[in-house]
């Protein structure tokens, strides 16, 4: 099944684009009322749907990766107003669109395989949601807008009800000026006794959601937070050291998990490599640092792709730079960023020797 499923797969993955809207448009033809849990514009929606699919089929090996991500996924659905009855029209959407595209890859056995794997993942998903006695999202109310600087924000919520995250994991958030358009973002403190949570959010381009929360955003906003998401975490009792990979905002949940970290005193060593393509992209560096002033067990090394005149750092991409030390091999690994940061990252250290079974990363953290 597994080599069926990815076979077909790299025969439709170069018609990703295609692929979503075809997905998309079966399923509002099958379930119309599932086009109001979507945005008008699809465009970042279609984007998500490749990368859980890509996520997937990377790990339909590996149940004891998957059947955990797919059950965050279906908690994190409820928020949807997904019901079992739209798990069909999903199963015969996907199916449908897999079968298009691949063409003479796609026979009975492979259709089979495709069915197969679905009923699992979609058992997973409508299990973890029926089981979830908690609410589906959290109202939060914003404290605090910070402007660190033009395309970069601070924002401090106090949640209605304390949010259940772990340090390291992510939460989708709807905002008042942009309504059905959820998005992924990471806390970068961990959970407090006032159950305040802190968002780094820098504007990208063609970014509605971040350009309006770096813009727009006041104190007194409210906002929705859905159920945490995410592996990135560390196991202090594990017996094992940590190699932390940060790109731009993507350094939020690693703060959490040093600021978890900082609590106690005896702790793996953690070696943080920082990176951005100038200084004023490691706009939480002197944080960073002053907490390895008094943590021993941290090391923070900061990386710059196009700024070659800043002393004290490394120069290259984080990738470069990573596997300039080294393959890490006895390290866990964490990964955070870009999308083609996080493929480009885990590329070279695998090519470096770095097995994959020690490197943790999430596929939505960033849109």
């Amino acid at each position: 099944m597994v080599r069926m499923i990815r076979e077909s797969f790299a025969v439709v993955e170069p018609h990703a684009e295609e692929v979503a809207k075809f997905f998309y448009g079966m399923l509002f033809s099958l379930s119309p009322a599932t086009r109001e849990m979507f945005p008008a514009n699809m465009e970042v929606q279609r984007s998500r749907l490749l990368r859980a699919l890509v996520h997937v089929v990377q790990m339909v090996d590996r149940p004891d990766d998957l059947i955990p991500f797919l059950r965050q996924l279906g908690r994190d659905h409820r928020k949807f107003g997904v019901i079992n009855v739209h798990y069909e029209a999903v199963g015969t959407a996907l199916l449908s669109a897999v079968k298009k595209f691949a063409g003479a890859a796609w026979t009975p056995k492979v259709e089979m395989a495709w069915a197969e794997a679905y009923t699992l993942m979609a058992r997973a998903m409508q299990e973890a949601a029926d089981a979830d006695n908690g609410p589906a999202y959290w109202h939060a109310t914003v404290l605090e807008h910070q402007r660190v600087s033009w395309d970069l924000a601070v924002v401090r919520l106090q949640p209605d009800h304390p949010v259940n995250y772990r340090a390291g994991q992510y939460v989708s958030v709807e905002t008042p000026q942009r309504k059905r358009l959820w998005r992924y973002y990471s806390p970068a403190n961990a959970p407090r006794e006032d159950g305040v949570i802190e968002f780094h959010i820098r504007s990208v381009d063609g970014g509605w959601v971040s350009r309006s929360v770096v813009g727009h955003t006041q104190a007194g906003d409210t906002w929705r937070i859905g159920p945490p998401m995410g592996r990135l975490q560390v196991d202090r009792t594990a017996g094992s050291d940590i190699l932390m990979v940060a790109g731009g905002t993507g350094v939020a949940p690693m703060h959490a998990i040093i600021d978890e970290m900082a609590q106690w005193g005896d702790n793996p060593r953690v070696h943080l490599f920082y990176g951005g393509r100038t200084r004023e992209d490691l706009y939480d560096l002197d944080n960073l640092q002053r907490i390895a002033t008094t943590n021993p067990w941290l090391t923070v090394v900061p990386v710059l792709e196009s700024d070659p005149g800043v002393r004290g750092v490394e120069q290259g991409t984080l990738a470069d730079v990573v596997t300039r030390y080294g393959a890490w091999e006895e390290r866990d690994v964490l990964v955070c960023g870009s999308p083609a940061m996080i493929r480009s990252t885990v590329s070279r250290m695998l090519v470096a020797g770095t097995p994959l079974d020690r490197i943790k990363y999430d596929p939505f953290t960033l849109d």
